[in-house]
């Protein structure tokens, strides 16, 4: 009989913490996983789900208008934000029963209190003691407060977002990276006056510079306003209850909410980890090995609160190579290498594998191949968005280092193009595959010659 109260205790009911719970529950482990608030973490509560629904429902202006080149007459629309939240709200519950289901039929225990490490094997949950064998954090992250900002308290966060009493007639939104650029676009699309306010010279820092680039002019000309090089130095409450963000190039924006997209942070405050030994870095994140391993050899930590790749499928990756590493005796490295992911921006964008400039620091040859067109959903509908392909090929072995998508279900394209970026496919590998068509994606296997050359880092035609 084991000295412990279960073989694994899970902190934390996220989409890694499910996924590692249930599959060690099903394999006959006793297992109890603790959460203090929803199953299902930032991605299902607070996070991608969410965010995608509102998505869609601020792309049906566009929609409408769209409709008339293709014979429809739509009569004037009416939107109503309290019924999309509620919608939203019925079909994060649907899925919070998902996640606890799938836990309950493998047989794991669910506990629905917070638990904070007293010891390596002792956990308190809820104000009573129970240890167990082994460990995983999978706390997730939560969104930077920036404290260091006068008003900050007046201001939301992506959390808040998605359940506001109203909608504000204006907006502004602090950041550059995936949160702030889709917001700006749910806001704006329903009728929202949008500003975006980034310290950085283009958007989505670590994104290629074409999409970049061109994401910023497309998304002025829908009529969002970017400020780059700017950022908030204090936030205003306003006698009639509006807010104004003061920048440090002298402008103020009046406002009826401020939202601050600066970055997450690891949710690790008051976790115990001091007391457990679990050594962590400058930002509070959990430091773990190739496996997922902490510095205690019984505790383990994966998705956000280790900081390494902040998405969700990454999280659940970093799970089953924990199962497999600790239940199935295969011992599995996370990789971490050529992710896909997709920004739900209007267009959106998705990529996968290196970027040029990512490229051209590494190898010393490269071809890329550009192609910019109106794609044809627009045709009859005239809106004049152009749509983005690039794929960044490495000049002597022709392997396809990269493959950047802006435009329509530029997201669905991604994930098809990491399987074959994942694999080290050829140029001629695309080359030799059929064109579909007529679609969008066919240009990515139609693109016969470059469009330039990059040699050391120099473009040289």
């Amino acid at each position: 009989m084991t000295k412990f109260d279960y073989d694994l205790f899970v902190i934390g009911g996220g989409s890694g913490g499910v996924r590692a719970g249930r599959l060690a529950a099903g394999l006959g482990k006793r297992v109890a996983i603790a959460e203090e608030y929803r199953f299902g973490g930032t991605c299902v509560i607070r996070g991608c789900v969410p965010k995608k629904l509102f998505v869609y429902a601020s792309q049906f202006p566009e929609h409408f208008e769209d409709a008339a080149g293709y014979g429809w007459t739509v009569p004037e629309a009416r939107f109503d934000w309290r019924v999309l939240v509620g919608n939203k709200d019925r079909e994060i519950t649907r899925l919070e029963g998902l996640y606890r289901k799938g836990l309950e039929n493998a047989g794991a225990e669910i506990i629905e209190a917070r638990a904070t490490l007293v010891d390596r094997h002792t956990l308190d949950v809820g104000g009573r003691r129970v240890t167990a064998e082994k460990i995983l954090i999978a706390v997730g992250g939560r969104p930077n407060p920036h404290a260091a900002l006068p008003g900050h308290e007046h201001c939301i966060f992506s959390n808040e977002a998605f359940d506001l009493a109203e909608l504000p007639s204006a907006i502004v939104i602090e950041g550059g990276g995936y949160i702030a650029v889709e917001f700006a676009n749910i806001f704006h699309g329903l009728g929202v006056d949008t500003t975006l306010v980034y310290r950085g010279k283009e958007i989505l820092s670590r994104f290629d510079a074409d999409l970049r680039r061109e994401l910023h002019a497309t998304m002025e000309a829908k009529g969002i306003k970017i400020l780059c090089h700017d950022v908030l130095t204090s936030v205003e409450k306003d006698a009639d209850g509006m807010l104004t963000a003061h920048l440090k190039s002298g402008k103020a924006l009046r406002a009826g909410q401020i939202m601050l997209a600066i970055g997450r942070i690891p949710n690790t405050d008051g976790l115990g980890l001091e007391a457990a030994g679990v050594a962590t870095g400058k930002t509070g994140e959990i430091i773990v090995d190739d496996y997922s391993r902490t510095n205690v050899d019984n505790i383990w930590a994966l998705g956000d609160v280790t900081n390494r790749v902040q998405l969700t499928p990454v999280a659940i990756h970093e799970a089953m190579c924990f199962i497999a590493t600790e239940y199935r005796g295969k011992p599995t490295k996370v990789d971490h290498d050529t992710i896909a992911t997709a920004v739900f921006s209007q267009p959106e964008i998705g990529t996968v594998g290196l970027s040029e400039d990512e490229a051209a620091q590494r190898f010393d040859k490269l071809e890329i191949y550009r192609a910019s067109f109106r794609p044809m959903r627009h045709t009859l509908s005239g809106r004049q968005e152009k749509m983005l392909m690039k794929l960044v090929v490495d000049g002597e072995s022709r392997r396809v280092l990269g493959a950047h998508v802006m435009g329509p279900d530029a997201g669905e394209m991604a994930q098809l193009l990491g399987i074959s970026v994942k694999a080290g496919l050829t140029k001629d590998d695309f080359d030799r595959t059929m064109a579909v068509h007529p679609s969008a994606a066919e240009e990515l296997v139609t693109m016969y010659a470059p469009s330039y050359r990059v040699e050391k880092g120099e473009r040289v035609g």
